[in-house]
């Protein structure tokens, strides 16, 4: 890359609509806030911290699921798509959180899971109950088994959460669960499976939702033969375009069954929005998920698994949105999720480090400091960006991952089917922090937690920065409003400089720089409007911090 390289790229003109610059805040229900006491967060817990989510500034929540479900992959596993699990609430509590938001300007979308249902679904209790062949069968993948008796799998698939994607019925036959057993995957070549979430989403539209984001949406449709896949099983494809993709994900076929849900969800007014969470890679791949008769958005993974240098943070920004620009979509930007090491850890580790699956006792341990310090570099580099940003509840608080979780305490299946060898997702579950000095520090009225908290979380509390200047928190809730008064949602980058150390970018009135390298370097001419750490002494652009600079 050279100095004063320019790439100019915005979503196009005519591209109007809230989600384009919005600023989505994900809340994981068992872990945002407990209104009972019964160590599991809920939904009149949410309801009454909707202020926060308002001072704080951002646009929308996204809410992680709160179905019926036995919770084997912590709600992941829905049992009816048409109610609210009772360790989370009521139908009611569902209506009316829905209201309270729309109350503060806030607008609600809620998570659909269509891949897989839970094993306790009554459609698949029927499938059980019924003769191989039968129509409660053909709306899940059951397959004979291969060898003179059957008794081997249909193929070699694996599980994303580790061992066999398949498992045996008594009467013989497998079904195919691309994640935990208790999680069967649905065959969408099924009409009925197709006419019944169309009928799910228009229940929730009824009910007021803004929109739905979609897991794994890139792997409702397999490779109709259900060929072996000998290459790794991992959820993203991360296929170069010269290579076979894997057959259980990122098939051509899913594109009609979004096209579907969009004319539904075009039929409603306020602008209701489709949000893929479809692990592929390259951008041109995920960029088909967002055309105009499809999505409106699509996570943007490639993004957040990028190492924190300049080269890589130019070429994945630069990439993604000449992709996004190419179907005439806006570009999103993420850091953290419920799925991956919190960025105030994954950053603190060693550049170029293998992004770990959990972070326990006696793993590597990320750098504390240095890791809030890039976080923070990085949210406010993000925060820049033209295009919508999605957040992770307790990162604008700085939560590091849970690196000291008793291996004994975790809930996560990745644990258990990886045979111990992957420590899995609950190290960014923990309950968030509140108040320093209350039981749970605020996640609830008394001291249970479903996962337990660190000793160090009142530090990170929300009463303990609320109007500190220079907190993380305070640098949040100046970034996002700055944000909107720049207008840099729906600005244009232009870039000024993206060197082998430092990315100077404009959009536009500010100017916004990042110093990746190892020494302190001039800050670009202008006046300072934001920064997330403070300058050197001489006014220099300290290692590892992003300013925003209102150009001289």
């Amino acid at each position: 890359m050279n100095d004063n390289a320019t790439h100019q790229s915005s979503p196009p003109a005519t591209i109007t609509g809230w989600w384009t610059e919005a600023v989505i805040y994900q809340i994981y229900p068992r872990s945002f806030a407990d209104s009972n006491g019964d160590g599991i967060g809920d939904l009149p817990g949410i309801t009454a911290r909707l202020d926060h989510l308002a001072e704080l500034g951002v646009d929308a929540v996204w809410l992680s699921p709160f179905y019926p479900s036995p919770q084997a992959d912590a709600g992941y596993d829905v049992a009816d798509y048409r109610d609210v699990e009772p360790l989370f609430g009521t139908l009611a509590d569902a209506d009316d959180l829905i209201a309270q938001a729309r109350a503060r300007g806030l607008r609600v979308i809620v998570d659909l899971v269509p891949n897989h249902t839970s094993s306790a679904h009554r459609w698949f209790q029927a499938a059980l109950a019924a003769e191989p062949g039968s129509a409660e069968r053909q709306r899940y993948v059951f397959r004979d088994g291969r060898g003179p008796d059957g008794a081997e799998p249909p193929n070699d698939w694996q599980s994303v959460f580790g061992g066999p994607a398949w498992t045996r019925v008594p009467d013989g036959q497998w079904y195919l669960h691309l994640f935990d057993t208790a999680q069967p995957d649905l065959n969408w070549d099924d009409p009925e499976v197709r006419a019944e979430f169309l009928d799910v989403l228009r229940f929730w539209l009824d009910r007021g939702v803004d929109g739905f984001r979609v897991d794994v949406a890139h792997g409702l449709v397999k490779q109709a033969d259900l060929a072996d896949w000998r290459e790794p099983q991992e959820i993203l494809s991360g296929q170069e375009s010269d290579k076979p993709r894997p057959p259980m994900w990122d098939q051509d076929g899913v594109h009609e069954i979004y096209r579907d849900w969009r004319r539904l969800l075009d039929g409603y007014p306020g602008e209701r929005v489709l949000v893929a969470e479809a692990w592929v890679e390259p951008a041109e791949r995920l960029a088909r998920y967002v055309r105009p008769d499809e999505m409106h958005q699509a996570f943007n993974f490639e993004y957040l698994l990028a190492s924190w240098t300049a080269p890589a943070q130019y070429a994945v920004i630069t990439r993604s949105l000449e992709a996004t620009d190419a179907v005439g979509a806006p570009t999103t930007w993420v850091l953290s999720n419920h799925d991956v090491v919190r960025h105030a850890s994954r950053l603190g580790l060693p550049v170029g480090a293998v992004r770990p699956n959990g972070i326990g006792v006696g793993d590597e341990q990320p750098d504390a400091a240095l890791g809030l310090r890039r976080a923070r570099a990085a949210t406010l580099l993000m925060l820049a960006l033209p295009g919508s940003a999605y957040l992770y509840q307790g990162e604008e608080l700085g939560l590091p991952e849970h690196t000291s979780l008793p291996d004994e305490a975790r809930q996560d299946p990745t644990w258990e089917r990886s045979g111990h060898t992957q420590r899995g997702r609950d190290g960014c579950r923990v309950p968030i922090p509140w108040e320093a000095d209350a039981p749970s520090y605020g996640f609830g009225p008394t001291d249970a937690s479903w996962l337990p908290q660190p000793p160090a979380w009142a530090e990170y509390a929300l009463d303990r920065q609320r109007d500190v200047p220079g907190s993380t928190y305070e640098t949040y809730r100046t970034a996002l409003r700055l944000r909107r008064t720049h207008g840099l949602g729906q600005g244009t980058l232009e870039w000024l400089s993206s060197g082998d150390e430092v990315l100077t970018f404009r959009n536009g009135d500010l100017v916004v720089s990042t110093n990746f390298g190892p020494e302190s370097v001039p800050l670009p001419d202008g006046e300072l409007v934001h920064s997330s750490a403070p300058l050197t002494e001489d006014g220099s652009l300290p290692t590892d911090v992003t300013v925003w600079l209102r150009p001289g």
